[in-house]
């Protein structure tokens, strides 16, 4: 049964707090619960399951109703009477008893360490990313039990919306970015591709298909894609990493760009400087006939970088923006790669990948956020791993039985060091 754990730590993982506020989904096979919690857990899932168009949030309710549990509180003690709707009059005592109820209940799902935990249904791609960057890594197998997959896979069907794509978030209407990266990650997670609840997996096909294929996925969406062997980084608008070289008063050294950003253009533009891809399988050319229109050799991927579908343009490219693109395209990627003006390109890559030790030093691996996570685990090369041969990386995966809610924190060792 899975088990919420708070405040506890493990294996690699370092705290300045003593761990206060970590939360750790953590799946106990010795412990399968009393029949009653697990009819409870069921019902929980059926009913999120069966009004999930409807009402998009979990309410935190696996985790509530272990930590009500915990604090041995009741949550019926809470609920009204039947029956008992007529309107009260507003006074000093009815204000007290409501204060006093909301008090109890708040008691009642606050953690022991004390703080109050709570769900992030976040971003819908930051999973899929995670998922690719197992895949590639050849650790998918031996990270992720049964039990991981399972509920990560229940996690993405309750989270598609009714047309049969992915938003943004998990209310947002669909997008090629979430919709080709989950329908991606659900395949390598092993599901059929004509599977899933509802015939879930071509409906999201359908989707993509209907919406141009993954040629018309944003650049994030390419950058993986061409990890995986999905894409080809000739489709890919340049990110030289040689930006990084710049001094720092120059607007467009990466250093100025907005934390966020710059963490996640940072790690890509090392990817895009190694064009790093995973090993080409039979399911990565299988997922290269189910999510492109075209066949895949006769795909123009100069003219693909450019695309994107209406549903991610947030605002379109300007001309100068295009023209700088075509340059860097046309003329800087071929000068950069030529000899001795290619010693700028590993100098610089020495840099980044320096810079994100530092990060995840000084983050205690954390990162700035869940989207940038994926990045810092791909991008670390054989120096890294030789002083840290278990890279404890805390990749985030939403286990909660029937929604996203909250993340699982896995300590993940892969010290290969494919990338150097």
């Amino acid at each position: 049964m899975w088990k919420l754990k708070i405040a506890e730590g493990g294996p690699w993982l370092t705290s300045g707090n003593n761990h206060f506020g970590r939360e750790t989904w953590e799946f106990d096979r010795n412990d399968a619960g009393s029949s009653e919690e697990r009819d409870a857990v069921d019902a929980a899932r059926a009913e999120f399951q069966k009004n999930r168009f409807r009402t998009r949030h979990s309410s935190d309710v696996l985790a509530r109703m272990q930590l009500v549990k915990g604090n041995n509180f009741s949550l019926d003690q809470q609920q009204k009477p039947k029956g008992d709707e007529t309107s009260v009059d507003i006074n000093i005592a009815t204000v007290s008893e409501t204060l006093k109820r909301a008090l109890r209940y708040f008691s009642a799902i606050q953690g022991h360490d004390g703080h109050w935990p709570g769900d992030f249904p976040g971003p819908l791609f930051t999973t899929a990313t995670m998922i690719i960057v197992l895949y590639v890594t050849e650790s998918l197998g031996t990270t992720l039990s049964s039990e991981h997959r399972k509920e990560i896979c229940r996690y993405l069907y309750n989270r598609q919306n009714m047309d049969g794509g992915w938003g943004l978030h998990a209310e947002g209407e669909s997008s090629m970015l979430s919709s080709a990266l989950n329908y991606t990650a659900l395949r390598l997670l092993g599901e059929d591709a004509d599977g899933g609840p509802d015939m879930s997996m071509p409906k999201a096909r359908k989707w993509i298909h209907d919406h141009g294929g993954t040629t018309m996925i944003p650049i994030l969406g390419k950058v993986w894609l061409s990890v995986l062997g999905v894409s080809e980084w000739s489709g890919v608008n340049p990110m030289p990493p040689e930006l990084f070289l710049l001094p720092s008063f120059v607007p467009i050294q990466p250093g100025r760009l907005w934390s966020h950003f710059r963490m996640a253009f940072i790690p890509m533009s090392y990817l895009y400087g190694k064009k790093f891809v995973g090993p080409i399988t039979k399911l990565v050319l299988s997922l290269r006939e189910e999510l492109h229109i075209h066949p895949y050799k006769k795909i123009n991927w100069k003219q693909a970088r450019k695309l994107c579908a209406k549903e991610d343009a947030y605002h379109p490219h300007t001309w100068l923006q295009e023209c700088l693109s075509d340059c860097l395209y046309s003329f800087g990627e071929p000068f950069l790669a030529c000899w001795p003006v290619s010693h700028m390109r590993r100098k610089a890559l020495r840099q980044i990948a320096n810079f994100l030790k530092y990060e995840d030093d000084i983050s205690r691996y954390i990162c700035i956020g869940a989207a940038q996570k994926e990045h810092h685990f791909l991008t670390k090369n054989k120096h890294y791993y030789r002083h840290y041969p278990c890279y404890a990386v805390g990749l985030r995966i939403p286990v909660q039985m029937h929604s996203s809610a909250t993340w699982l924190e896995l300590l993940i060792s892969y010290g290969s060091g494919k990338m150097a």
